[in-house]
């Protein structure tokens, strides 16, 4: 098991976590400050890989300049290197997402689910 803390970037966790999730393998699971990746299968979690899934996710948003990647055994923290501040707030006060059970889709919004789902049955 991975922990990836969050502390610097909590409006970020639930998209990272899903993301990290994906491109290693792994279950998230998610914790106030930080999630959990743990492997499907017995096999340990990669931790080169999770930390180049972060870097990915940041520089993706074009915000990984601001941010390094800590890693201490199992323990990894995405932490500001400078004064920026996220303005990115979340769109629904919980950590709700909506998975198609068919392909694996992931969103948080119902209507972008909805629409998602009715190309599975044309």
């Amino acid at each position: 098991m991975i922990t990836v803390n969050c502390r610097d970037i909590p409006s970020l966790k639930s998209p990272l976590a899903v993301y990290t999730s994906e491109q290693v393998g792994a279950v998230p699971a998610l914790k106030i400050r930080e999630f959990v990746l743990d492997s499907i299968n017995n096999d340990d979690v990669d931790a080169s890989r999770v930390i180049k899934a972060i870097r990915n996710f940041l520089d993706s948003l074009s915000i990984e300049k601001h941010f390094a990647i800590i890693q201490n055994k199992n323990l990894i923290s995405v932490v500001a290197i400078d004064d920026f501040k996220l303005e990115i707030q979340p769109a629904q006060p919980t950590d709700q997402f909506f998975s198609c059970v068919h392909c694996g889709h992931v969103t948080q919004f119902e209507a972008v689910h909805n629409n998602h789902m009715k190309i599975h049955y044309l």
